[in-house]
């Protein structure tokens, strides 16, 4: 039994709507507009939505949407041929309506459709249970009652005689000599004898044997008679020499001074300071936007005198056949097919792939665009490629959009309102930069008049709390307390090693509700997807301490092993809660960035899994270079060719 069948236009204006189960339907529909249409994501015609399932078809011609709605639990087999009856009924039907009068008519046409609809609902049933199910075949029936029982009685001397057989074919094979029909062979009788001798085939394979054996002879003597090689040197423990020449342990301690037991903080070097200095108050307000700039290599050269010449005459003999092949991959008016555009989505999922864009990503994207173009009816002097290549585009300018209004310095100050922090935690794989990052957000956090406070709840990597206790120094001296009212603006709240993470985050989160400081940023230990016991402690950071915000910081080097990081990341944290909705990861940080030239698929990828935008772009090894994500750029990168 159907729930429900609607039609409606891609503009939103409903045409017709059967409702098989009281209840709404604007919640089912809305989540798949807004998952699986907005998002590119039409390549499956399925999608499911709580208790439901969806199946819809899409009228690129008319801009219409067919969508048919059924408890997830049914198999209804004729819920395939419903749809396409139905939308082959509709528009034979308005087709006139529609294309004469367009919006207008949607709006203020009537669509009687009902009794046709339930005509054809009728017919699609009944072709289902005309089917008789499949029988079973009787013994009759099979291969195995005509075989006799003598047939299957398997003797051993058969069974030798068909392997001899089969091993003396094998062999026949290998033989290089010409065969004789009368199974003799033709070999080279030795030197002496001068002329040439008939075998049998077992003497002209022990004859080959034997030449075989003596040439392996041969070239083992030659190898016994080369010189020995020198015996090996006696290894022993050398003692290591540094670059500088410092051969004592007290020229090699770089380790810090201490005075009265307690170690004397280092000084950052000015150069660095003072380059810093000139950049901060640069920062303020959302961080810029990544630039994408085109290589000289793109740029036209001027041609030479030669070249010139050269062009025009070639110009002069292929005048008639350039406008020809500019003519030939025109498609005139009409409907597009998906035979049409199946070389040129080859090409562009190939394209995809190169650019670091995830394989499997690549053919649903590919997959979305010939759903959305199929039956499309193009313009006189549209080609098939730049049909293909503009919605591409389109899609791609859809997926990297934010689905959601992203802005971490208004949620700050609403957290302010309300007189508590707002919690930030950041998690990733080992070695993307996630402490890194987290520095370069707190210096864009300060310079927006935000005091930070940093909780060290890596306790597994030797050197974490020493290296975010760094970026607190450096941090503090390009923003003095002096010029803060005497208080730092960042701060690092740490326990040492092997704690419990879960429990000094949540430490850190009071503390600084107690000090009245704005933002808690989290940074947790590095782990791979696969780690259970690990993504298990994640899991239960965030359950028990409910951050606002949690990041995935990841690469912009990786490709295909980005959707299986975020696919377990997630997954992770929704298997592991503890509360009945899972929190799940919010947003992206793409770190190296400036690492990839134009390769820039990754951005792709992470969108289009998760769905969350991308919040922050890590360019460079500065405090400074933090980023936003241009999508304007981003896909003209990802569409050069």
């Amino acid at each position: 039994m159907l729930d429900f069948f609607t039609i409606f236009s891609k503009g939103g204006i409903v045409l017709w709507c059967f409702q098989g189960v009281p209840g709404s339907i604007s919640d089912s529909v809305n989540a798949l507009l807004r998952s699986v249409i907005l998002q590119e994501r039409g390549g499956n015609n399925c999608y499911t939505h709580d208790s439901l399932t969806l199946k819809y078809k899409l009228d690129n011609q008319f801009e219409l949407v067919f969508v048919v709605g059924y408890q997830k639990i049914l198999t209804l087999t004729y819920v395939d041929k419903l749809i396409d009856d139905v939308h082959r009924e509709f528009r034979d039907k308005y087709r006139n309506q529609i294309q004469q009068n367009g919006a207008l008519g949607l709006l203020n046409g009537s669509f009687d459709f009902h009794g046709d609809f339930e005509m054809l609902l009728r017919v699609a049933e009944k072709s289902t249970k005309a089917r008789a199910p499949t029988a079973m075949k009787t013994f009759e029936q099979s291969e195995k009652s005509k075989k006799t029982v003598k047939s299957m009685i398997e003797k051993p001397g058969e069974k030798l005689k068909e392997n001899n057989k089969k091993n003396k074919s094998s062999k026949k094979e290998n033989i290089a000599p010409e065969v004789v029909p009368s199974n003799k062979v033709k070999v080279s009788a030795p030197a002496s004898a001068g002329d040439r001798e008939e075998l049998s085939t077992e003497e002209a394979i022990q004859k080959k044997r034997e030449e075989f054996f003596k040439k392996r002879m041969k070239t083992g003597d030659k190898a016994s008679k080369s010189p020995k090689p020198e015996a090996q040197k006696e290894k022993g423990k050398q003692p290591r020499v540094w670059e500088l020449g410092a051969s004592t342990t007290k020229e090699l301690d770089y380790s810090k001074p201490t005075t009265n037991g307690n170690a004397e903080e280092v000084a950052a070097p000015d150069d660095d300071l003072e380059a810093l200095r000139s950049r901060s108050g640069l920062m303020s307000g959302n961080p810029p936007d990544v630039e994408y700039e085109s290589s000289s290599e793109d740029e036209e050269d001027i041609p030479s005198v030669q070249t010139k010449a050269a062009a025009k005459s070639s110009a002069k003999k292929s005048a008639f056949g350039g406008m020809f092949g500019m003519l030939k991959g025109l498609v005139g008016a009409k409907s597009l097919s998906l035979e049409d555009m199946e070389p040129v989505l080859e090409k562009m999922k190939d394209h995809l792939i190169t650019k670091n864009v995830a394989a499997d990503i690549a053919v649903q994207l590919c997959e979305s665009v010939a759903k959305r173009l199929e039956g499309k009816v193009m313009g006189t002097f549209s080609t098939v490629t730049s049909a293909v290549k503009q919605a591409l585009q389109e899609s791609l300018v859809q997926i990297l959009q934010p689905k959601r209004r992203v802005d971490v310095l208004r949620d700050v100050m609403e957290s302010q309102r309300m007189r508590r922090p707002y919690v930030i935690t950041f998690c990733g794989v080992n070695g993307v930069g996630k402490s890194t990052n987290l520095a370069k957000i707190s210096f864009w956090l300060i310079e927006n008049g935000y005091n930070v406070l940093i909780a060290a709840c890596d306790t597994f990597r030797a050197g974490a709390v020493e290296q975010l206790r760094t970026h607190t120094r450096r941090l503090n001296s390009l923003h003095p307390p002096e010029k803060h009212n005497g208080r730092s603006m960042v701060q690092l709240y740490e326990k040492g090693y092997g704690k419990d993470a879960a429990g000094i985050a949540m430490e850190a989160i009071s503390y600084a509700r107690n000090q009245s400081f704005d933002v808690v940023l989290v940074d947790t230990a590095g782990r791979m997807q696969d780690n259970a016991p690990l993504m298990t402690a994640l899991a239960k950071l965030i359950a028990v301490n409910m951050p606002d915000l949690v990041l995935f910081v990841g690469e912009a080097l990786v490709g295909n092993e980005a959707v299986d990081q975020l696919v377990k990341f997630n997954k992770a944290l929704a298997d592991h809660s503890m509360s009945e909705k899972a929190r799940l990861i919010d947003g992206i940080v793409l770190t190296k960035f400036d690492t990839i030239d134009d390769k820039v698929g990754a951005a792709i990828s992470m969108t289009y899994i998760t769905g969350q935008p991308i919040v922050f772009v890590g360019t460079g090894q500065t405090y400074c270079d933090l980023r936003s994500l241009n999508v304007k750029a981003v896909v003209a990168a990802l569409m050069k060719a």
